[in-house]
């Protein structure tokens, strides 16, 4: 017990003192019971604890597979091009890399319980640093639900919202929801509170709904991989948020001179805000995507190991998402001309 840990050293001794203290009551019952009914008793009365799959892979990889995959891949390549998209992306995975390495270092490192990065950081630090890096770590996770809320909102209502002057598509016969700014905070508050009552239900629950939503994410990502291949060359319309007119986008099928337009950076002014691009803007957009890392270690107390799980569930999930981000630029390089 060298190491400076006044929360392993106040669980451990309050654990002692409550044996000591119902040692006398436990012992004559567990004698007076046979031993596999003990075992039985003790599993039951203990909830189901998650695995790595399940626990920490599937919540980081659904964590760091935000809005950027779907809505704004397209976006950075456009406007910084392959090679700093690229660049980007390796900065990105450089900066949480450490933390991951901080993460895995401090679980392995004695007794994981209860607390997530809390708990890590206080074991680490002290219970002060803990606490306030706790406090921010809480606000971060808020902002960061309310931008996956706001990107799924969007997503639905691209496709099945009423155009903005109220007249819906005669070619779409999706287009069914109200669309403003009222709806779109209703829409927003229901999809809340269905991920605050499945919070609330338990921890295998949560690990059931991920589960079936991480089935859905890698159908979808599947069927972005095909499309690249399966769909002719065509010009899409992009809806103008700012005037009444129409922008266009090539999608040219694979081609190396698509690609070669594509290489270098071509920063213009963004059609949906009016503002100018450059690397910084685009890197902040981009960098919301590689977060999510700790997504795991928050849930710590529901792990079965996790001085096992955390560093190899979370480490697999960063290499899978940095692959299949790095594919997609690249296949839209190929692809989709500026």
């Amino acid at each position: 017990m060298t190491e400076r840990t006044p929360l392993l050293h106040y669980r451990l001794s309050a654990s002692i003192n409550e044996s000591g203290e119902h040692h006398s009551e436990s012992g004559q019952e567990a004698l007076d019971q046979p031993p596999s009914a003990a075992r039985r008793r003790s599993a039951n009365s203990q909830p189901q604890k998650l695995s790595t799959f399940f626990g920490v892979v599937i919540p980081t990889l659904l964590s760091m597979f935000s809005v950027v995959v779907f809505l704004r891949i397209g976006f950075v390549v456009g406007q910084c091009g392959l090679y700093q998209a690229v660049a980007m992306f390796l900065v990105a995975y450089f900066i949480i890399s450490m933390t991951v390495l901080s993460v895995c270092a401090i679980s392995t490192n004695g007794a994981l319980d209860a607390g997530g990065a809390y708990y890590m950081i206080s074991r680490a630090l002290g219970p002060e640093f803990g606490g306030s890096i706790g406090i921010m770590f809480f606000f971060a996770n808020v902002c960061g639900s309310a931008l996956y809320v706001l990107g799924l909102v969007e997503a639905v209502l691209a496709t099945f919202g009423i155009s903005e002057d109220g007249t819906a598509d005669s070619s779409s016969r999706y287009e069914v929801l109200p669309v403003s700014y009222w709806w779109s905070l209703l829409y927003a508050t229901a999809i809340l509170l269905v991920c605050l009552l499945v919070c609330l239900v338990g921890a295998w629950i949560y690990a059931k709904a991920t589960f079936l939503i991480f089935l859905v994410v890698m159908v979808v990502l599947g069927t972005i991989f095909i499309s690249f291949f399966a769909v002719k060359p065509q010009t899409v319309t992009l809806p103008g948020h700012l005037t009444n007119s129409s922008t266009t986008a090539n999608f040219t099928g694979f081609k190396v001179e698509t690609l070669f337009r594509n290489l270098r950076a071509d920063y213009t002014v963004d059609y949906t805000t009016g503002k100018m691009m450059s690397f910084a803007t685009v890197f902040a957009v981009m960098f919301n995507g590689c977060t999510g890392i700790m997504a795991g270690s928050n849930i710590s107390g529901d792990l079965k190991n996790p001085s096992y799980a955390i560093p190899r569930g979370t480490i697999t999930a960063v290499i899978f998402t940095f692959i299949i981000y790095n594919l997609l630029s690249l296949l839209v390089a190929c692809t989709c001309d500026r």
